[in-house]
């Protein structure tokens, strides 16, 4: 606030607010404005609101990762996603009140991939599929794609993976991704690691974390 010379503290510290509790999922300027009106009546702006959120980037408490176009190579400009880079200091700012594990396993994943040197995008791939005689597109998230050097993963963040109708959810981004890179689904179960006859890996979630060589080369 003092570097910057932040006059509405109110404003700032509401975004915190709305971003800590909106890690995970799919927002910008434009929607958190929205909410801003609904919610708190606030006249912040968007621009104000994009201003704001470079702030907490420089300061190194978010940090953004952009959209891929997987099959199109090239990124899309919005909406992004959002992660805290202490996620202690997320829940701290939230009183512990939203321990969501399925956002909050998202967000640690993305933070263990940056601290080992990968490039991190939320993937976004088209499935296309024939409606009463019309083509109809549906965009299909894949998690992270995780680029280093020459290498590069696909993953999804999936807190547990229940029944067949769950896992075919988690995997159908995956299915759909035209090239041979890693394919790989990470739960918090304490499984085996294996891979289904897609070649698509599922791990637990602790081997990924406790090992930096656990991804497959």
């Amino acid at each position: 606030m003092a570097r910057n010379k932040v006059t509405k503290t109110q404003e700032l510290e509401d975004l915190v607010d709305v971003l800590a509790s909106s890690i995970s999922s799919l927002t910008n300027p434009p929607k958190i404005e929205a909410t801003f009106k609904s919610v708190l009546n606030s006249k912040i702006t968007a621009n104000t609101i994009s201003t704001y959120i470079s702030y907490l980037e420089e300061s190194f408490l978010i940090e953004e990762a952009r959209r891929y176009d997987i099959k199109g190579r090239k990124y899309i400009g919005s909406p992004k996603k959002y992660y805290f880079e202490d996620i202690g200091l997320r829940n701290a700012r939230l009183g512990f009140r939203q321990v969501e594990e399925t956002h909050i396993m998202e967000n640690i994943v993305y933070n263990e991939l940056r601290v080992r040197d990968f490039s991190v995008d939320v993937g976004s791939v088209a499935k296309a599929r024939r409606v009463d005689g019309k083509v109809v597109r549906k965009q299909l998230e894949v998690d992270f794609v995780a680029n280093l050097g020459s290498r590069r993963y696909y993953i999804q963040s999936a807190l547990h993976l229940p029944d067949e109708e769950k896992t075919r959810q988690e995997k159908a981004p995956l299915r759909e991704v035209p090239d041979s890179f890693s394919k790989i689904v990470l739960v918090r179960d304490v499984v085996k690691p294996a891979y289904d006859n897609e070649g698509i890996l599922t791990m637990s979630v602790f081997d990924f974390l406790l090992d930096e060589e656990s991804l497959p080369k």
